[in-house]
Order: C-alpha cells, then structure tokens, then sequence
C-alpha cells in the first residue's frame, strides 16, 4: 500500500485527489491547499476545491502558508510517506521537503514539458497556437518544472478549444495517468526522461488582465486563440459604446471583409467583427452585469446594445 500525502489547491487538481481516493492500492494519508482567502465582489472567505474535496472524503487538511519550513517537514517526515504528490499546489517546495518521501514529490503538470513550465501552460498553448498539449508526470526537483519526466499523454487543441475545455480535458487526463505511474514507481518499471533539451523549453508567464485586451488588427487566427485562451479567466475584453465587453468564444467566417474591431449585426442575429484578415462571428459574450449570452440568445433577443454597427475600440475612449 502505497503512504501518499496529496498538495494541491484549485479545481485541476480535484479529479487527480479523487482518483488517488479511488485507487485500493493507495492511502491518502493527508491533503495540503493554500489557506483560505478572501473571493468574489464580497471578499467573503473561500475554501480552496481541493480541501472541499478532502473535508467530503474525511481526510485530514493542512493549510500551511510556507510549506518549507523546518516545523513542517518534521510533520510530513513522522507520515513515513512513500509519495508527494503536487498537482496546481501554489507553493515551490525546497529541498527540505523534495528530499522526505521514499519516492520523492511527484508533480502532475498541464504542458508537454519541457513546453510550458510555469503558471499558465494551459492558456499560453493556446495563445501560442499550439497544435497539442498534454500532461506530464514529473519527478520534481529544485528547479520550476525541470526534473525528470516519468510519464506523458498528449491531446490536441482544436480551433474551437478554450482555456475552459483544455482545463478539464486535462484535469480527467491526469489522475489516471498519476495513479499508473505511482504503481510503476513502486514495481520499479518506471524509466525517468531528464530535461536536457532547454532550447525546447518555454516559460508559461502568469496571466495579466491586460494580456486579454483584444488586439482587433491582428489576424483571424491570432484574435480566435486570444479570445479563447482566455475564457473563462479573466476573459477576454474590449470596449463598445465606452461599455467593456467581455468575448469568451468565436469562430473564423470567410465573408466580406470588415475593418478592425467593426461590429455588425446581421438579419439573421448574428454578430460578426472585423479583424486584420477576415472576421470571426461572436459566440458567446458578457456585458457589465448581465449574464453571459451564447449565439442563439443573442438571435433571438432584439433591441439591445449590439444592433446595428458600431466600432469596438481596447479603452472606454475609444482608443485602439
């Protein structure tokens, strides 16, 4: 039976903490998430997904602010632990905590490494255009994201695909693929992959909100992957009639071309916006306190903001 401590904290890393709970070969002998901090328009105070999840499974939670600290890995080090695993924790762990399970701290990532180490791999694949990604388990070491890899999946980014759909493609891909390499590390099949080509590796920057401001005189292409790699967070945004405008999904319409950022409305209710090259047609949207609309809603509901043509500009001023 395999003695694992689980460390993580948002969505992502809830279907990984279940499959470990599923497994009957594995013990979850504690989780460890982020502290509790303030969210939302009322700065109310939000557990983290993952310690819902353990608190529903009955599992002992620790939220330490600095993990690596001399007190804490002495509590770690009396779990007799085989395995740490890390999946979207918040913390860089130091040596004093890499070097105390049996097996060390294995890592569940969201990129292809050594494509995308960092804070965003999911949003910045699609941003880049990338035809692929996937999920790594990695052995971790000091570094961020650099240690050896033990396992890999890959899935494909489709035009259609945003942040949102990424994030539980690969949130499902993960779990299972941890749970088999766990059981290959204590049979000692598994074979560790070093890191050496770090001419292929990218840094996956943390997200901005000015990062999702559309650039409306860029290409089709480049507008789509922005817009999608965004959604949900923090959303992609531009201005109409000094209204900030969050766009969360289009798709490339090969039509009469339409000048950058130029916002029309057809017969039919459907929008469509000018961009470098051709214009993409608004599929989902969000005005300032209102709901999010999908493009059938937006058909059949008339008299609003967007009828007509108008001029979507990245400030309230209308600049470009």
């Amino acid at each position: 039976m395999l003695q694992v401590a689980f460390a993580g904290t948002p969505e992502f890393a809830v279907p990984t903490l279940q499959a470990l709970l599923s497994a009957p070969d594995i013990t979850v002998k504690c989780v460890l998430t982020q502290p509790d901090r303030p969210a939302g328009r009322g700065q109310q105070m939000s557990e983290s997904a993952v310690k819902r999840c353990a608190r529903d499974a009955g599992i002992d939670v620790w939220q330490p602010e600095q993990l690596s600290l001399p007190e804490h890995a002495e509590t770690l080090r009396a779990l007799h632990l085989d395995v740490l695993v890390v999946v979207a924790f918040g913390q860089l762990l130091k040596p004093i905590i890499l070097d105390i399970p049996r097996y060390g701290c294995i890592n569940v990532h969201a990129s292809l490494l050594p494509r995308w180490r960092g804070a965003a791999p999911v949003q910045r694949a699609i941003e880049a255009g990338d035809s692929e990604t996937g999920v790594t388990i990695m052995q971790m070491d000091a570094g961020l994201d650099t240690g050896p890899m033990l396992a890999k999946q890959a899935i494909a980014i489709e035009d259609s695909t945003t942040a949102a759909d990424l994030h539980d493609q690969l949130a499902r891909i993960g779990g299972p693929l941890l749970v088999d390499t766990l059981r290959a590390i204590r049979e000692n099949r598994h074979v560790p992959v070093p890191q050496t080509d770090d001419a292929r590796a990218t840094y996956a920057k943390k997200i901005r909100v000015e990062d999702a401001c559309i650039q409306w005189d860029q290409s089709a292409e480049y507008v789509l992957r922005q817009i999608h790699a965004f959604n949900p967070y923090p959303g992609a945004y531009c201005y109409l009639n000094a209204e900030r405008l969050k766009i969360f999904e289009v798709a490339v319409r090969d039509t009469h071309r339409l000048s950058p950022g130029q916002w029309q409305r057809h017969s039919d209710g459907s929008v469509m916006i000018g961009t470098g090259t051709v214009p993409l047609e608004c599929l989902a949207l969000q005005f300032p306190g209102q709901k999010r609309l999908t493009a059938s809603q937006m058909k059949i509901r008339k008299g609003l903001p967007w009828d007509g043509t108008y001029q979507l500009s990245r400030s309230p001023s209308g600049g470009h």
